[in-house]
């Protein structure tokens, strides 16, 4: 195999010399016109943060790589966050190298992969890189240009590498194996610069907090595209929600954010339900977890649970009103300084006393919160919420002082989605709660005095969610255009 060009497979076919001399001429040239594009500064100014906060060291951020699907296909590609939070760079391969004992931005440069060269046969003859095959790279001053970072040959990283001092370099390990294999690491030091990257992005700004009210309002879109084609009286089978959903992600967005969660009736309980292989029946309840990635890589993340028939039932109304209470009482909660446990327990407080006068709970309310009990929890499983950003999850790697224990600030946008969770065998309940499953969850802004619903486009309330409903089934389904 060692005399096979990169790129291609045992089943190409083969290359006479004649073809590929002929292949070889004749090709114009087609530059670009490439403009800045408006948030170079914007990344600039980040990376003049990082490399403010770690100053005489060398910071080394990789994208990653595209994954292997099956023998020459691919995952659709997903760029590291934190490199596109630098850069805005969306391709593969890519890394970002701050150099030590530089000022200003010319310390860095995005190693990149070039444009597939004509003095060799990879543009015609390299499945993974070749032009004629995955269509047209920048070159490299374009990247440059549009971005407005320095960029160098992706294969010259080697060699860069190579001249990085132990003890003064830290690498964003996990996205790249050949960086990870080329710089010796310490576990520590490298976590803390994924850890200030994480805590740098926990304050979004207004050119953020528009990325995510427009992935927002697509995903609004999407749920009214998914309302429209649930009948009242018939199934439907969950992969039809999800994939009319995935075909508004598409169009007007990225993608999805994530893997869509659509449980019918009791895969309605089941938190991260994204098999899709149930469908929808007349009196259940359908809980759709969804968001849109807008084409800069923000995403949405909005749950609604609605009842298929149109109506809910009188018991599954008790149950979603006191999911709704739940929920309000934690975006009452939510204002600067405010901490995230605060916002925690006022959810999930309402919860516990909903409950015990379900009969549900053995012990009181109050011994039900205390950290050595939380036996509310049975039924509830997850916290309030999450940050929210390029990653669904955002800033994970946070320290949880400043996080899950730290306090809210303004600019942070988090989700609310407290959920009642009642399992099909679960004895300690009455057997018409069993397979009943309930979220709500909303995207906000904290703000100077409060907070602000960003997904507010889609309805809350019982009677709202049933409203809504009617009138997306009387408009009937439509394409995105």
């Amino acid at each position: 195999m060692d005399d096979q060009p990169a790129g291609t497979q045992s089943h190409d076919p083969d290359y006479p010399e004649n073809l590929l001399a002929f292949m070889r001429t004749g090709w114009r040239d087609s530059g670009l016109a490439v403009n800045p594009r408006p948030e170079a500064q914007r990344y600039a100014r980040r990376r003049a943060a990082l490399r403010a906060a770690f100053p005489g060291e060398t910071l080394v951020i990789p994208t990653g790589r595209e994954r292997v699907r099956s023998n020459d296909t691919f995952f659709p590609f997903r760029p590291g966050t934190d490199l596109v939070y630098l850069t805005g760079d969306h391709d593969p391969d890519s890394v970002l190298v701050l150099r030590a004992g530089q000022g200003g931005d010319g310390d860095a440069t995005l190693y990149a992969r070039p444009r597939s060269p004509r003095d060799s046969d990879e543009f015609f003859r390299d499945r993974r890189y070749g032009e004629l095959w995955v269509g047209r790279r920048y070159t490299l001053p374009e990247k440059a240009a549009e971005l407005g970072v320095p960029t160098a040959d992706l294969a010259t990283l080697p060699q860069a590498l190579d001249d990085c001092a132990p003890g003064r370099t830290r690498v964003l390990r996990g996205l790249d194996p050949a960086v990870d294999a080329a710089v010796r690491g310490d576990a520590e030091r490298d976590a803390q610069l994924g850890g200030w990257l994480a805590e740098a992005r926990l304050v979004k700004d207004d050119w953020e907090v528009a990325q995510l009210q427009q992935a927002i309002d697509v995903t609004v879109l999407g749920f009214e595209d998914a309302a429209r084609v649930l009948p009242a009286d018939r199934p439907v089978p969950e992969r039809l929600i999800d994939g009319v959903f995935a075909l508004r992600a598409r169009h007007d967005g990225n993608q999805v954010g994530y893997s869509s969660i659509v449980g019918a009736g009791a895969h309605g309980a089941i938190l991260h339900w994204i098999r899709n292989t149930g469908a929808t029946r007349p009196g259940e309840l359908l809980l759709m977890d969804m968001g849109v990635e807008n084409r800069e890589l923000y995403t949405a993340d909005v749950t609604r649970t609605v009842p298929v028939s149109g109506t809910f039932s009188p018991l599954q109304r008790r149950i979603y009103d006191l999911v709704y209470a739940s929920q309000q009482a934690g975006i009452d909660a939510i204002k600067p300084g405010v901490g995230y446990q605060e916002v925690h327990e006022a959810c999930m407080r309402v919860l516990a006393a909903g409950l015990h006068d379900l009969g549900l709970l053995p012990v009181s309310v109050d011994e039900a919160m205390q950290k050595e009990s939380m036996l509310y929890r049975r039924w509830s499983l997850h916290g309030f919420g999450h940050m929210l950003g390029l990653d669904v999850h955002d800033c994970a790697r946070a320290r949880k002082e400043n996080y899950r224990e730290g306090s809210l600030g303004e600019g942070y946008v988090l989700t609310v989605e407290p959920g009642l969770y009642f399992q099909p065998e679960d004895e300690l309940v009455p057997e018409e709660l069993r397979g009943i499953g309930i979220r709500i969850e909303d995207d906000v802004l904290v703000t100077a005095d409060g907070v602000r619903v960003l997904s507010a486009g889609l309805p809350r309330t019982a009677d709202e969610v049933e409203s809504w409903l009617a009138r997306q089934r009387e408009a009937g389904p439509r394409l995105p255009g």
